[in-house]
């Protein structure tokens, strides 16, 4: 790909906006030379945040896909405003990030973005046949084992690469903004209470206050350990071809962060409660291993087990959040209760409130 040689037509935010004509400009402007002809859509996914369509496309350039996944803005304007932030996050993914990790992700053809992030346009490229995970299904032991060296392909690369921050859509929470989103978790947990009340036990109740009460803390915790992360590691994001290999998608939550988040918050919703118990030591082992091969350092895989306990706070962050500003609907409400239930389960199996507890400075 050359360098674009016309500038991005303006962004757009439903599929049939994206017109021949459109899409010919897009493309020209991220340096592909094709003529688009002829479009045709239909939809793709089950994404709570934004839409995905996959593009059926008529051109004369014989090395050219024949189709593209694009992924567009949510129709609520209001929400759109809201997550504007998480969308510049994916656009830099794959502008900035994609060509210095091993994570595999789909190429991104084109990024065409509006002034404040709230609408925006990703062209990439289309990875059927393989097909998606299934949240509610879960993971079985190969899709897991998979997943989890896949992801140590995001972390180890730049792990605790300083230059990070300056990509202006990366940083690690400072205390202020640590308080921030424990405050908005503590608010979005009260909404999930309420509105899955009839679904949750006492128990797991307990476990989701006691974390909102925690996160602002457990978020500014153990920066010394830092890298990309992905923030919403799991079956739904993630896209398995028939030979096994697994592709990640949905990067509008990357961030900096202790990378044990990632890997606890797949583990421990993406696997149903047994199968995780049976089968998590040797997942992070497997993690651990080609973390390492990725180039970390200077981390055992003793402080890789205690980061992915004390990681499962991660979980109740990203379910209740996502309830509370995500669109409703009637299957990502029975996945938001089913990843409750395996992630207050993990909490509790590895003492999590008691290890973040425990890390909190003495006054």
């Amino acid at each position: 790909m050359g360098a674009p040689a016309t500038p991005p037509p303006a962004a757009v935010d439903r599929p049939e906006l994206l017109t021949a004509p459109w899409l010919s400009a897009a493309l020209r402007s991220a340096g592909h030379d094709v003529e688009i002809e002829a479009v045709t859509f239909d939809a793709v996914g089950t994404g709570q945040m934004a839409s995905s369509y996959r593009l059926h496309l008529e051109h004369r350039s014989p090395s050219f896909p024949a189709t593209l996944v694009v992924k567009l803005p949510c129709d609520d304007a209001e929400t759109r405003a809201t997550i504007a932030s998480s969308y510049r996050a994916e656009a830099g993914f794959y502008t900035a990030l994609a060509g210095r990790v091993a994570v595999r992700s789909p190429d991104c053809f084109s990024v065409v973005l509006n002034d404040d992030g709230s609408v925006f346009v990703l062209l990439m490229e289309d990875m059927a046949p393989a097909s998606q995970g299934d949240q509610l299904a879960g993971a079985t032991l190969e899709q897991a084992t998979a997943a989890v060296v896949n992801l140590a392909g995001l972390h180890g690369p730049p792990w605790c690469d300083p230059t990070l921050a300056d990509h202006e859509f990366l940083s690690l929470p400072d205390p202020e903004v640590a308080a921030f989103l424990g405050a908005l978790t503590e608010s979005a947990t009260g909404v999930f209470l309420e509105r899955f009340a009839a679904a949750i036990t006492d128990a797991d109740s307990a476990v989701l206050v006691e974390a909102a009460e925690l996160m602002g803390s457990f978020l500014a915790g153990r920066p010394e350990r830092f890298t990309v992360i992905h923030g919403d590691y799991r079956m739904d994001n993630l896209l398995f071809a028939p030979d096994g290999t697994v592709t990640a998608v949905d990067w509008q939550t990357v961030a900096l962060g202790l990378p044990g988040r990632d890997l606890a918050y797949f583990c421990s919703t993406s696997l149903a409660v047994e199968d995780r118990r049976a089968h998590e030591l040797d997942l992070v082992g497997a993690y651990h291993r080609a973390l390492v091969a990725h180039g970390a350092t200077g981390h055992p895989l003793a402080e890789c087990l205690d980061d992915y306990r004390y990681g499962l706070l991660h979980g109740p962050l990203i379910i209740v959040l996502g309830a509370a500003y995500g669109a409703a609907t009637e299957r990502g409400d029975r996945m938001f209760v089913a990843m409750m239930e395996r992630s207050c389960a993990a909490i509790r199996d590895h003492g999590t409130l008691d290890l973040v507890r425990a890390s909190l400075p003495v006054t």
